[in-house]
């Protein structure tokens, strides 16, 4: 059959068209097919990468946990401290923590070298003490400096057993050259009641690595330093300093003012404001390169308790976290001269409120409670004409115990005496033996908030020891008389020298 003109070329053209379009959609679907097999591919490949990621990352984290943990060098000092200890108030987790951190001159070792064999300080010395205190609340640190020339009771040959009334005097130092940290926290907690949860040692080359590790630390000095004896120069100014030029720096003494170790501490405290600002400006704890290389600094000249390792230190560092640099306080223990040797110092009684402070957990700008009157919670069966009492003044201000017996007396105290003690003691303490109990509650009446303790050897005695910051002497319920009690016209709060001062850590470095 023939077809009309033009008919077999239009049927022509769509068969044409079809097969076209039909390879044409066979190729674009084959194209997508290929693009989604690539997507799933990728997908695929995206996660198998961000698997092996994560998995690199715990490892990284395992090891760099191990690494660090196997640098720090563990000392049990449980037998060196003794069971003797003051209560503590707290841990990692709750309530006030104390960490005693010691800088160590040993000149032995890596990184060590080089400052002089010690032949004027033979041995290795506690070159820096400071008890750091973190309040229970964690919204404050306090840096507590315990200058090394401090004359203080400490137990003699670093002997756990011995009892506190057979310490002897000695410099603050020497006591980590005895018995080490043990002896240190042994001779601390005895003369401050205060608990100490886990000590750090770190010796030159680990402060020289940390301050490298920070990538310098700025220092300001507003006088030239040229100290032999450090080997360490500097001229006036702001300064960057690196690991070796801080050393030298913080080590600093004899060439700058009266030579004296208080001065070095300002120093100190200082460098250490500055490093909480420098690790506060470069985020350190945002970057995991940089605080791994200031760990690994940290950890390789580190000395702590077996409980106190980076797992320990990791939930210190968490419970802190939100404090701020403005409230993190330095401190120094108020001194004075030592009488029997003007190269030392002996703490003043300012130190007892620092330590009450750090023991209660007080902040130190918030003023001391007033005791109030002591609650008599039954009837005083004993009256005041039938006790013998003696009133012993350990408060460092003379006249109190005299004050004190004048008001008593008023009140028919008619057997009570006084003395100066030879002794330092803080608030009121009535002594008595067990026969004596009922008299010694009438005798506490009379100073509010005194503390009753029970003692051999008193017979028919009750003693006060008045010391420092004793109230006042008032009225007893069931006092003789009706004359009014002499008005007091001396303080029982001492007036002493040393008092508390305060450094902030972000105060300018150059203040």
């Amino acid at each position: 059959m023939q077809h009309e003109p033009g008919e077999s070329g239009v049927e022509d053209d769509a068969a044409q068209l079809d097969d076209a379009d039909g390879e044409s959609a066979s190729r674009v679907g084959q194209r997508a097919e290929h693009r989604a097999h690539q997507r799933r591919s990728r997908r695929r490949r995206g996660l198998i990468v961000a698997g092996i990621v994560a998995s690199l990352l715990v490892v990284t984290i395992v090891a760099a946990y191990v690494r660090l943990n196997g640098n720090i060098h563990r000392l049990d000092v449980s037998k060196m401290v003794g069971t003797d200890r003051p209560t503590p108030s707290g841990d990692l987790a709750t309530g006030p923590l104390n960490i005693l951190l010691v800088g160590s001159d040993v000149r032995q070792g890596a990184g060590n070298q080089g400052y002089g064999d010690g032949a004027w300080e033979p041995g290795q010395h506690s070159d820096t003490n400071i008890l750091m205190h973190i309040s229970g609340d964690r919204k404050s640190v306090t840096m507590v400096s315990i200058p090394r020339d401090s004359m203080v009771p400490a137990p003699v040959k670093c002997d756990a057993n011995a009892p506190k009334d057979q310490w002897k005097i000695h410099q603050w130092n020497q006591n980590f050259t005895t018995g080490g940290p043990g002896c240190l926290i042994r001779t601390l907690e005895g003369n401050t009641n205060v608990f100490v949860n886990h000590f750090a040692v770190v010796d030159f080359g680990g402060f020289k690595n940390m301050v490298n590790a920070l990538g310098g630390v700025p220092v300001c000095t507003t006088k030239a330093i040229d100290d032999p004896q450090a080997d360490f120069t500097l001229a006036p100014g702001r300064h960057e300093l690196n690991g070796e030029q801080a050393l030298g720096y913080v080590r600093t003494r004899k060439s700058l003012g009266d030579g004296s170790d208080i001065g070095r501490i300002k120093r100190q405290q200082a460098f250490m404001a500055s490093v909480v600002q420098e690790a506060t400006k470069s985020s350190l704890l945002l970057r995991p390169d940089k605080l791994l290389r200031f760990l690994d600094a940290a950890t390789r000249s580190l000395t702590t308790d077996p409980e106190f390792g980076v797992g320990a230190m990791r939930d210190v560092a968490e419970s802190v976290k939100g404090i701020g640099i403005d409230k993190i306080q330095f401190i120094t223990v108020p001194t004075e001269q030592y009488a029997p040797d003007h190269n030392r110092v002996q703490w003043t009684p300012a130190a007892k409120d620092l330590w009450e402070a750090i023991r209660t957990d007080r902040d130190l700008s918030t003023p001391k409670p007033t005791p109030s009157p002591t609650a008599t919670t039954k009837p005083l069966t004993v009256a005041p004409d039938k006790i013998e009492v003696e009133l012993v003044n350990d408060s460092g201000v003379v006249g109190l115990a005299k004050q004190a017996l004048e008001a008593m007396r008023v009140q028919g105290f008619v057997k009570a005496v006084s003395s100066n003690g030879t002794e330092e003691a803080s608030g009121v303490t009535v002594q008595h033996s067990a026969s004596q109990a009922e008299a010694a509650r009438t005798v506490a009446a009379a100073f509010p908030g005194a503390k009753l303790k029970e003692v051999e050897g008193l017979g028919s005695r009750v003693r006060v020891i008045l010391g420092a910051g004793a109230p006042n002497v008032v009225e007893v319920p069931n006092r003789l008389g009706r004359a009014p009690l002499p008005k007091p016209t001396i303080t029982s709060t001492p007036t002493v020298a040393g008092t508390i001062e305060a450094r902030k850590a972000d105060a300018d470095i150059c203040s």
